[in-house]
């Protein structure tokens, strides 16, 4: 008896361990301890974002803080959208990736177009004949370039277009352009470029350059007139009818644009106004990129626009790249497209370049990269501690990170701390084709005026903008103090002495030095305004600035412009409001002083003193001129200057202008930024282009080493988790034996009665 005693408490220890509470916590502890153990044995990071499927692949991870809102080509123009725009189209022309200065050179086209100089008879003149009246330039492109795979081209057996007359049933179960089973494609022609710039006049699209190029291209504002004819027409028929957007579609193939021309199949002309040679800026940009008419045709079918299946959401380009995810609320997808023409790495640049380098891939067929992924992240700081995981391949530097990264020598030199060089992070800076200032709206009556009263005004106050310290506390010392409109790198940009602004800095030892407040408060009496107290009213000085910055930062840097007028005893009061009322109240000409800024759309001085060019004013002529700022002399030196070439007789121009800015002083000259970035070592081919923006095509990755990279910055800290399981432990086992011990006793008294 005693035998079968044993036998059956024997056989109930392991039901006691599962049916008790005590026994499951030990089970559980158990599970937790091994699935620990199993995760520490595992090589892949745990705090890896990304699919696994994609490790050690050959994908770039980058991201956006805004969502595009246009990828159309007619459309855009912001620096969100073109990080993606100049990936996926291809004008004819782009910058060399190298070169310093900025060098413009052939993409699609064979050569970059040199002009042909015509009177109004067509007749060939000499460059500076008085008779001169059009300039010609003609574009030969590469035969054989062929469109990414997309719906709109695919055609069946008979040559027939298989998505160009969908009907609503049809389109019902498709929500993006991955929902059409083919694709198809064709070769990029000399009438794909013609057509896309005819889409420049379309007023459906409302493009911003169409005043400007309407000025230059020849028979573009008729064409224009004539299109806007057409859509009143269709749309007063559609709001009459109730008819279905299909019927806005025009077919610009059917419109004449006397300007422009395609010669032959690879073959376009373009006839400009006079001289004009920025154009061939312009011939790098997306506004000039290639649209076949089967996209415009194939978008604008009914019930399209309501699944945003449009070329917003999803161009159609020759490019290295194509567009595969658009979800510009979590992350966009550039996929390497398998129809590219392929394009060799350049082979020569800077002298520096060798030694870094940048030449190594000289002559290889790009792109170097199969996939770039960008995710959505608004804020800097997630952003940053990704980047230093080894989750994003480049970065910049934010303001609370910047100590944490950079030290500044004694000499004002730029160096990496140990820990950013210690994990292979490299450094690169460039001066940006940029200018930030402080605006005066000329035509307030106030501030505004050239009268010697208003320009006094205007220099005390740019003499009591100290931007030098406001560079130090807002950028960390990212930026250089502005002397006038032009940003370095730009033709007609003079520093040291030769560049100093007169009316708010002087020449001390060797060095450009601010004027003294007690100059500016001088210039402050002189205009009527001693102490800050209008002298006729006996008033205080009360001025007022219109501002959208917002936030904690926003509003430090409110309170440091506040001290600033401060110095001189003037009163600054804020407007604050939201970006849509603020370029209202600019385009009204009802904000007193504001803040603005420009990045160059291409290298040359015109593209930023134009800015202060008379016809150009905001207010008059809806222009870029936020200042309304208009003088006979600077407008006429604007003109000569605008055509000519670079060479000593356009620098002694744009001199004079500069000088007769400087004196009015619509502007506080403000400061043109730094850009710092920062680029892990296992990302290659890495050089700052602050004008190009198709230069992804030009990057490369190590995979291997930044999968091992990852792998030893995100090794699991394992220990905290063991002591917690330890501390579990030695806090369940007691009450578990106790627990054990009780039902054991139980179970043997159990046992006995039943005997």
């Amino acid at each position: 008896m005693t035998k079968s005693g044993n036998s059956a408490i024997k056989t109930s220890l392991p039901h006691i361990f599962t049916r008790d509470l005590g026994g499951r916590s030990l089970v559980l502890l158990c599970i937790i301890v091994f699935a620990i153990m199993l995760g520490a044995c595992g090589d892949r990071p745990w705090n890896n974002p990304y699919p696994k499927e994609d490790d050690k692949k050959n994908v770039m991870y980058s991201s956006f803080q805004e969502r595009p809102k246009h990828l159309d080509p007619a459309r855009s123009y912001s620096e969100v959208e073109y990080q993606f725009l100049a990936q996926i189209y291809e004008p004819p022309l782009q910058y060399h990736y190298l070169k310093r200065p900025y060098e413009l050179v052939p993409l699609t086209a064979l050569a970059v177009p040199k002009p042909v100089y015509v009177n109004a008879q067509s007749e060939p003149v000499g460059e500076n004949n008085e008779n001169l009246a059009y300039s010609l330039y003609e574009i030969k492109i590469q035969p054989g370039i062929q469109y990414q795979p997309h719906p709109s081209l695919a055609k069946d057996k008979q040559g027939n277009y298989l998505y160009h007359a969908l009907s609503r049933k049809q389109l019902s179960g498709i929500y993006t352009v991955d929902d059409f089973v083919q694709t198809g494609s064709r070769e990029l022609i000399a009438q794909d470029y013609v057509y896309q710039i005819k889409r420049l006049a379309n007023p459906a699209l409302n493009s911003p350059i169409l005043p400007v190029m309407a000025e230059y291209i020849v028979g573009l504002p008729d064409l224009a007139d004539r299109l806007k004819i057409k859509y009143d027409q269709l749309t007063k028929k559609a709001r009459d009818q109730g008819l279905s957007n299909e019927q806005l579609y025009l077919d610009l193939r059917q419109y004449s644009l006397s300007g422009v021309e395609a010669v032959d199949r690879y073959t376009y002309r373009i006839k400009i106004k006079g001289k004009y040679p920025q154009i061939v800026y312009w011939l790098a940009m997306p506004f000039f990129a290639p649209m076949p008419w089967e996209a415009d045709k194939f978008y604008s079918q009914p019930g399209m626009a309501e699944k945003n299946l449009n070329l917003h959401w999803y161009p159609i380009g020759s490019g290295p790249y194509m567009l595969a995810e658009n979800n510009p609320n979590q992350r966009m997808v550039l996929l390497r497209n398998p129809n590219f023409h392929g394009e060799a790495y350049p082979g020569e640049g800077e002298p520096q370049d060798q030694a870094a380098g940048l030449l190594k891939d000289a002559g290889k067929p790009m792109p170097f990269i199969d996939k770039i992924v960008f995710n959505l992240e608004k804020e800097s700081i997630p952003y940053w501690n990704k980047f230093l995981q080894g989750y994003y391949d480049a970065s910049g530097i934010n303001s609370e990170s910047f100590d944490q990264v950079v030290q500044v020598g004694g000499q004002g030199e730029i160096n990496l701390t140990d820990d950013m060089v210690e994990k292979g992070i490299q450094l690169s800076t460039s001066v940006e084709a940029s200018t930030y200032y402080m605006g005066f709206n000329m035509l307030d009556d106030v501030v505004g005026g050239y009268s010697e009263r208003a320009r006094k005004l205007r220099q005390a106050i740019a003499i009591a903008v100290d931007y030098e310290e406001y560079i130090t506390i807002f950028l960390n010392g990212r930026g250089i103090e502005a002397q006038s409109p032009l940003p370095p790198g730009i033709f007609g940009y003079r520093d040291g002495k030769a560049g100093l602004n007169p009316y708010v800095f002087q020449w001390v030892d060797g060095k450009i030095v601010r004027k003294p407040i007690s100059e500016a408060k001088r210039l402050l009496a002189d205009a009527g305004y001693a102490q800050g107290i209008n002298q006729h009213t006996q008033k205080p000085l009360v001025l007022y600035m219109d501002t959208t910055s917002t936030g904690p930062e926003g509003k430090a840097r409110l309170d440091w412009f506040r001290k600033q007028f401060q110095k001189i005893d003037i009163q600054l009061v804020f407007r604050e409001t939201q970006y849509n009322r603020f370029q209202t109240k600019m385009l009204n000409g009802s904000a007193q002083i504001f803040q603005w800024g420009w990045n160059a759309d291409y290298p040359d001085p015109e593209n930023f003193l134009f800015l202060l060019y008379g016809p150009n004013g905001k207010v008059e002529h809806s222009g870029e001129n936020a200042a309304n700022y208009a003088s006979p002399a600077f407008d006429r030196y604007f003109v000569e200057m605008k055509n000519m070439k670079n060479g000593p007789e356009r620098m002694a121009v744009i001199k004079k202008m500069v000088d007769v800015v400087r004196r009015d002083s619509p502007w506080l000259w403000g400061f043109h930024p730094k850009s710092y970035g920062l680029h892990h070592e296992w990302m290659t081919n890495y050089k700052p282009h602050v004008i190009a923006k198709n230069t992804l095509k030009y990057k490369s990755l190590d995979v291997e080493l930044r999968d091992k990279k990852r792998r030893q910055w995100n090794h699991p800290v394992t220990w905290p988790i063991w002591m917690i399981v330890i501390v579990l432990l030695a806090g369940t086992v007691p009450a578990v034996l106790t627990f054990w011990r009780r039902e054991h006793q139980i179970h043997i008294k159990q046992v006995e009665s039943s005997e």
